[in-house]
């Protein structure tokens, strides 16, 4: 089956999902000796308009996994916004070392829904995004690699298609509830309504965690101010160049606590075609 471009396609609040996302589009690029294009989504503004692709199009469309599944505030663009109209696609989710649980069923249901036809699928694991302990440093060199090898598998796959593939299969349930982050006691740990701090004494005012909100959550005037929904993602503490932005809830960092406690082993990555 003739692939005529590459489109890397991703939300990524901390840069992992789109390292991923980008080192696979790139390899898979190259291997088919094709355009690569890129539609980063993760702004509000980037969400502003529908995400068309369309036939020869082959896309690897990225997401991180939130509470098991894909962020549940994302979840209607990808749903209502994106358009596949024949295109391939290689649904990839990033996951923060606990599991990915059922976050990529429910990519790969979606982009089946929205008109894709999925060749292929993967789950990468990442740093957290609430902390250091967990997967620090990764994608690493060797998670590269095994990107790069994924990318020549989808490349082969795609070179012996003569007809539409059937859907690719991937472990869980698209439809399962989403998991229940739990504190060190063992008890669901609620903090829906946390929001991150600012250190006055750091911030320079300079506005950049207020740009770069992928939920425009934060007060451009005020950036001490959160008066819009904020999703814990944590892009705001992550790009921060001086340290000003933090989280001080006491169950969400019941919460950090009992995942570091419980998940510091490296997780492997899974791939599917």
């Amino acid at each position: 089956m003739e692939v005529k471009r590459i489109c890397a396609a991703y939300w990524s609040a901390t840069g992992n999902t789109d390292k991923t996302v980008n080192t696979i589009a790139e390899a898979l690029a190259k291997k088919l000796d094709v355009p690569l294009e890129r539609r980063n989504f993760t702004r509000p503004s980037d969400r502003a308009q529908p995400l068309a692709f369309e036939a020869g199009d082959l896309v690897v469309f990225g997401m991180p996994t939130y509470a098991g599944k894909l962020p549940n505030k994302m979840l209607p663009y990808v749903q209502e916004q994106v358009q596949g109209h024949g295109a391939l696609a290689a649904a990839v989710v990033t996951f923060g070392n606990r599991a990915y649980d059922n976050s990529l069923a429910e990519l790969c249901a979606s982009l089946e829904a929205d008109g894709f036809h999925t060749v292929a699928g993967a789950a990468f694991a990442c740093r957290h995004a609430f902390t250091d302990a967990l997967g620090d440093g990764r994608p690493d060199w060797d998670d590269r690699r095994q990107m790069e090898t994924f990318a020549a598998q989808i490349a082969d796959k795609v070179a012996g298609l003569t007809d539409i593939p059937a859907p690719v299969a991937v472990p869980g349930d698209a439809a399962a509830p989403y998991y229940v982050p739990k504190g060190t006691d063992g008890q669901p740990a609620k903090f829906l309504k946390a929001k991150p701090q600012t250190d006055l004494g750091k911030c320079t005012d300079c506005g950049a965690c207020a740009r770069l909100c992928p939920m425009g959550a934060i007060n451009p005037s005020n950036v001490a101010e959160v008066p819009g929904t904020c999703i814990k993602c944590q892009r705001c503490v992550r790009k921060c160049t001086k340290h000003a932005k933090y989280f001080d809830d006491p169950a969400f960092l019941s919460h950090v606590a009992m995942l570091e406690q419980n998940f510091a082993e490296p997780k492997a990555n899974e791939v599917f075609l």
